[in-house]
């Protein structure tokens, strides 16, 4: 039987891609930092809508939050911000690439950082089916750039740019598992409601936090942010469908698993640029798809 959070994190990763095709129409209107918030602030409503409807029409109760919530809680919600401004800071680098293909190690890190905070196991098949996404998603990363190559990515790790993407990933990383770690410490068998609960708090955290940067930093941002209304709110209701599906499926799993069959997302794009844009894959962008294919089905089997 498929279990249930293979298909939550497949809905999740497509809405994640709906997500992010909305937010490059916003790019022309806005600057990096306002296009962020709009994942943020326009997903309140909507994240605060999923859990009281499951209080109020499916009979969940509302859990009881600690103090140990609010940490894991907010230490997500910060390492998130912060792992997407590193990505930010990383193209004003001109080998900016190597930095974004280190981040993507993400997946490794989060089941480290899984395995130390919360004791999840990992399988010898599992671990093989991470590596193998990895280097699928790293020859992606390179196919991409034609100016970039593997034995560039491989001498690189030490410089700038492949330092703080390591930082990005491991951002990312943390993140995951804290929001794991948050949905889980609040306890009962409830797990749809766990990940809203932890979702709408998390979600409102993140837009107190975007909108005080903002207010000191440029506050026109905040403006355009609220005249781009029309797409913007269907950003953050494709951004919250997708957070629900992560937060739901991290709630029931390890978070490096779902972070792994989540890379399933660069295959729908893979099929989007293949298939309605008619572009040519390259003999590296076949690879690395194989390869990213090649390690879900290999999770989905060790998991």
């Amino acid at each position: 039987m498929l279990e249930l959070w293979i298909p939550i994190t497949i809905a999740a990763a497509f809405f994640q891609n709906v997500r992010s095709a909305l937010q490059k129409h916003l790019k022309g209107q806005m600057g990096t930092s306002g296009a962020t918030m709009t994942r943020f602030i326009y997903a309140v409503p909507f994240a605060a809508l999923y859990a009281f409807l499951l209080h109020n029409q499916s009979g969940f109760q509302w859990p009881t939050p600690s103090l140990i919530f609010a940490a894991y809680m907010m230490t997500g919600g910060l390492t998130q911000i912060a792992a997407t401004a590193l990505l930010v800071y990383l193209f004003a680098f001109r080998n900016f690439a190597v930095g974004t293909t280190f981040s993507k190690t993400e997946t490794v890190q989060a089941a480290i950082f899984g395995a130390v905070v919360l004791s999840d196991p990992l399988s010898w098949g599992a671990i093989l089916a991470i590596l193998i996404s990895l280097v699928g998603v790293v020859a992606l990363s390179v196919a991409r750039e034609g100016s970039m190559t593997l034995r560039t990515v491989l001498t690189s790790w030490t410089g700038k740019p492949a330092l703080i993407g390591l930082a990005s990933g491991a951002c990312f990383g943390i993140s995951a598992v804290s929001y794991r770690a948050a949905s889980l410490s609040l306890g009962g068998e409830g797990f749809l409601m766990q990940a809203a609960f932890t979702l709408a708090c998390v979600t409102v955290f993140q837009t107190l936090v975007m909108t005080l940067y903002l207010l000191i930093k440029d506050p026109d941002e905040l403006v355009r942010v609220f005249k781009s209304w029309r797409i913007s709110v269907w950003v953050g209701l494709s951004g919250m469908a997708a957070s629900a599906g992560w937060f739901t499926a991290m709630t029931i799993q390890n978070a490096a698993y779902v972070r792994a069959l989540g890379q399933i997302e660069l295959i729908f794009t893979f099929a989007v640029s293949v298939v309605l844009f008619k572009e040519k894959p390259n003999g590296k962008e076949i690879t690395g798809i194989f390869l990213v294919c090649g390690g879900i089905l290999i999770l989905l089997i060790y998991a």
